[in-house]
């Protein structure tokens, strides 16, 4: 690794992500009344591409059509087979597909999101990045608190050691970034001269982003103050909307699933390239992490809707069944053990 990053290839990356996209060249952005480009609406973020590349696809970013053909094809055999075929899991199965939003919509189908480093795999991480593994049953996992992990939880012994998704803090696919999941995918962008709202479906989160010139003009919040989704600061570059977050907590993770985020950088480029689509890549910088950037690019499709508030809190009924849950089970062991 040269130092701090392989520049040159990164480089490339970027090129092909942010400022050489073909989809864009000749499409005109609507404009609001203060002439920014129009990115107001519901957007919908839903995938069915990895987030990391298949081995197999090395440093192909995209599929051929033989490929997406017998995609189309598998999902269609499923479609046709899935009222008849598919068994009933139990009360163990928590969603089944009617509640599953992962299509893909869009005519670009790439072998992963990730598309820098150039094989689509994450970099190695580095030495000083923080391990934290969770599980979603109910058995304590050893891991050191607090509990960073999104989804599930590292035990059962209180609230905070639940996931930060299950508590109702963070949505697994809130971000930022945004990161398509299972469902929920749905994200609402306001403007005026001035700011930039984006509320997110999940959690039903507003991060206000204020606009300047540029990155350098605006003042940044002093480095002890931390927030669950960081500081956001925008700009527009040309037609792209550029947001940079930092001021991370150190009580979330930087980035699929590993180590945390205090130091980590965002830089979100939301690009409208057509009428029913914005082009929203995004770029973590975390040293502390990773030994190199991380670049993604995820597309983001109109919808001609609203979206509901999404009411999550901590003290609902699933964080208190969780834990009554372990307690009953916790007294049937021990009276088994007599």
């Amino acid at each position: 690794m040269t130092p701090r990053y392989k520049a040159a290839g990164l480089a490339g990356a970027l090129c092909t992500l942010f400022t050489c996209s073909a989809l864009a060249q000749d499409y005109s952005a609507p404009r609001t009344e203060w002439d920014q480009p129009d990115l107001q609406g519901v957007w919908n973020f839903s995938s069915d591409r990895p987030m990391i590349r298949p081995s197999q696809f090395g440093e192909r970013e995209f599929l051929s059509e033989t490929e997406i053909a017998q995609i189309e094809a598998r999902a269609a055999a499923l479609d046709a087979n899935s009222d008849s075929a598919l068994p009933i899991a139990g009360v163990d199965e928590s969603y089944n597909d009617f509640w599953i939003e992962n299509a893909g919509i869009g005519g670009l189908q790439r072998t992963s999101h990730i598309v820098y480093p150039l094989n689509g795999q994450l970099p190695a991480l580095a030495p000083t990045a923080v391990i934290q593994v969770g599980n979603y049953g109910g058995e304590d996992t050893g891991e050191s608190r607090p509990a960073r992990v999104l989804a599930g939880g590292i035990g059962t012994d209180g609230p905070e050691d639940r996931g930060l998704s299950e508590r109702c803090i963070v949505g697994f696919n809130a971000g930022p970034p945004f990161i398509p999941s299972l469902y929920n995918n749905n994200v609402q962008i306001f403007q005026n001269r001035d700011t930039a709202v984006i509320l997110t479906e999940m959690i039903h989160d507003a991060r206000i982003v204020p606009l300047a010139a540029s990155e350098e003009e605006h003042t940044r919040l002093h480095s002890d103050l931390r927030l669950w989704s960081g500081d956001s600061r925008g700009y527009w570059d040309n037609d792209t909307l550029v947001v940079v977050t930092r001021n991370f907590s150190d009580l979330t993770f930087s980035f699929s699933a590993q180590g945390t985020a205090f130091d980590k950088t965002l830089t979100e480029r939301f690009t409208r390239t057509a009428a029913d689509t914005v082009e929203y890549a995004f770029t973590v910088d975390d040293p502390t992490t990773f030994t190199d950037k991380v670049s993604a690019v995820v597309p983001m499709t109109k919808v001609a809707g609203q979206l509901y508030e999404y009411a999550c809190h901590e003290g609902n009924y699933g964080m208190v069944n969780i834990l009554r849950g372990a307690r009953a089970q916790e007294r049937r062991e021990e009276s088994n053990a007599e």
